[in-house]
């Protein structure tokens, strides 16, 4: 939120476990933030399952980090 109000985008990468906290905390704060969702858990997580996670929200990152 921080580099929002800066005018520096920014997106936040959460596990599908906390998409009701997200939720939650984004109308508490009155902000609507850029959220990529991953699978969860994150935890014990291979190399390679975290590098292909990695690969399949690269484009999506970038698409919303460069878009107004």
């Amino acid at each position: 939120m921080n580099f929002d109000s800066r005018g520096i985008p920014g997106i936040s990468v959460v596990t599908t476990g906390f998409t009701d906290a997200v939720e939650t905390q984004s109308k508490a704060l009155g902000f609507e933030p850029a959220v990529l969702f991953v699978p969860h858990p994150i935890q014990n997580r291979t190399a390679d399952e975290l590098n292909k996670i990695a690969d399949d929200i690269i484009e999506p990152a970038l698409r919303m980090l460069t878009s107004k």
